[in-house]
Order: structure tokens, then sequence, then C-alpha cells
């Protein structure tokens, strides 16, 4: 009843392909931004920006990459953590040693850094698909991680391999406060996910969606499919290396090459197969579960075993837990969240009538 599109008439093929078609949905989006700007900031305490809404974010946007790689174009990858870590020491790179870079300048550089070298590992994927191809972005989180703690130039010759992150400084203001770094990552995240979502409606995401459904047939349609898919490697890995500088720099306020793991590139993966694949509100819902989930465990464990139980087995079962979860949630609906979202809209548009 209250998400029906009744009365609202498409009269172009512009108004048809509008990221938001419907009404509902535009003054949901702009209240949603209005909120996370203009309220968030001023509601939230210190550790909710912190531990919560900064990492989610964050994660959101690296998830996103990753989608745009593994669920729009289908070429699967396990090298997001390597092209974070690309990204983070690229943008510390080009504070340290170019006087008076812009940290939002550092950043798009750290991108564009990251986007070459997931360009390079994507050349594999011209000639390999699947397990192959996730074989060899294996080997990229590797060797990418190798090569940044082995080489000191790239830690500046630290011997301590963990190196603090400079501050982050735009136009004279500087973003040090939780407050001023969520407003700052929400502005990035907001800008790119916008940005991917233009794209995954357009010809590229067109393109990408005719390579992963079938890439010998769009290469027989006349589309370039080399160009497509280091294409897609390169704009992926561009979104990790954002993820990955805001990573170091607003979450950790360290660069060290052991916070990126392949650990953290399997949790990446997880985020876009629970969150919904080949979609854009799924990078931002499964991100939340995989980050908020334990947390909730580990709260709810505490609150109900209190000092009773052991610290390690608490928290060996809350791992138990959480991967059973994981399992049951992907049986029970193995298109993500982002299924269970579009399901529901499908209802509230026969609400009260039944289905």
């Amino acid at each position: 009843m209250f998400y029906r599109e009744a009365g609202q008439f498409r009269t172009s093929y512009g108004q048809d392909t509008q990221i938001f078609p419907l009404r509902q949905d535009r003054i949901a989006m702009v209240l949603l931004l209005v909120g996370a700007f203009f309220i968030v900031p001023f509601i939230a305490s210190d550790y909710w920006l912190k531990a919560l809404l900064i990492p989610w974010l964050i994660f959101s946007l690296v998830a996103l990459g990753q989608n745009i790689l593994t669920g729009y174009a289908g070429q699967l990858s396990l090298g997001s953590a390597g092209f974070m870590a690309v990204g983070a020491f690229a943008c510390y790179n080009f504070m340290l040693r170019v006087d008076g870079m812009p940290f939002l300048v550092a950043v798009v550089l750290s991108g564009l850094c990251a986007a070459l070298v997931g360009m390079a590992f994507g050349l594999p994927s011209l000639r390999i698909r699947g397990l192959y191809l996730a074989v060899a972005t294996l080997a990229a989180q590797f060797f990418i991680v190798w090569a940044l703690d082995k080489f000191g130039w790239f830690k500046n010759f630290d011997p301590s391999g963990v190196i603090t992150a400079q501050p982050m400084v735009i136009l004279g203001y500087e973003f040090a406060s939780p407050q001023a770094k969520y407003v700052l990552v929400l502005a990035i995240v907001a800008s790119l996910a916008l940005l991917a979502k233009n794209m995954a409606r357009g010809a590229t995401g067109r393109a990408w969606m005719a390579v992963r459904d079938m890439d010998v047939a769009a290469e027989v349609m006349g589309l370039p499919l080399m160009r497509t898919k280091l294409q897609a490697f390169a704009i992926s890995s561009f979104y990790c290396g954002v993820g990955g500088a805001l990573f170091a720099f607003a979450y950790l306020g360290t660069v060290e090459p052991s916070a990126f793991t392949i650990d953290l590139s399997f949790r990446i993966l997880f985020m876009i197969i629970i969150g919904g694949v080949g979609t854009i509100l799924g990078c931002f819902l499964g991100a939340g579960f995989i980050l908020l989930l334990p947390i909730f465990l580990s709260v709810l464990f505490h609150a109900v075993f209190g000092a009773a139980v052991d610290a390690s087995i608490t928290s060996a079962v809350e791992l138990i837990v959480f991967g059973t979860l994981i399992i049951v949630f992907l049986i029970v609906e193995p298109h993500g969240l982002a299924r269970l979202w579009q399901v529901t809209k499908e209802r509230l548009r026969l609400w009260p009538f039944p289905h």
C-alpha cells in the first residue's frame, strides 16, 4: 500500500532508467543521507563511530569493489585485501614523498595505483576462469603482502613494520575527531556507491553481466572481452585501493602489511555472498552482517555466561555459532539479504491484500 507506483508515469527512456525510479525510493534515500550526514555524527558516541560505523562504511566500499568484479563481471577474486594494501601504502608514500599532497588527491592516486596492479593480475582472466582465476588472484594476495613487507622502501625503512598514518588534512582542515572521520568516509563511500550504481545500470554494467553470463557468446556478439574484463579488474581494484587507504588512515591509524591478510579477503568475499551477489545494496547489508554479528554474539555470550566460562571457550563457541548462522542463512536464502529486501518491497506493494 505504501510502496506502490500507481500514478507514477514514466514517459521517457531517461525516466525509466533513473537510479531511483520510484518516488518512495528517492524520498527514502534523501532522508537516509540527511540522517547519516547531519544527525548520526551528533548522536552517536565515539565508540559507535570508531568501532562500528567507520569500519562498516569502509568494508562496504571494499565489498562494492569485490562485487563489481565477482557479482557483475563474474570474475572470482581472492585478492581484495592485497589491493587494499596497495592503496594503503600508496596513499602513505604519496603523502610522505610529495610535499603538500592533499589527502583526497592521495586517496585517488592510491586507487589508481591499485587499479594498475589489479589490471596486471587480471591478465590471466583472459585465458582462465573459475577456480583457476581464484588461485591466480590468491597468488596476487600473497605476492603483494610479501613485497610490501620485504622491500623497506614502501615502509620508509621503518624497522618496526608498524607505521603511524599521517593526518588527514583537506583545505587546511584536519579530520582528526571521530565525527570528522565519519563524515569524510561517508562522503567518499556515498559518492563511489552512486558512481557504481550508475555504471551497473548503464552500458558498462550490461557489458560486465554479458561476460558473466557467457563470455564466449558476448565475444561473438562483438563485445571486446579483454577490455571488459580488465576494466572490471581496474574499477574493482580502484574501489579496494580507496577502501584500503581509508582503512589505514581513518580506522586503524597505522599502515602495516599484517593488517591485510588472506583472512580479510575471505571476509570481504563472505560479505557479498551474504549480502547478495550482483547488488549494490547487498554490499552494505553483507558488511553490516559480518561486522556486527560477532559483536552481538560476544555481548550475548558475556551477558549469559559472564565469568562462569573461560574466555577462550566463549570465543570458540562464538566462532562456531557465527559459522553455523552463515551456513543456515545461505541455505534459507542463497541470494542474500538484498533478495530479502526485494521480497519485502514486493509484499509492501500488495499489503494489506493477500499475496
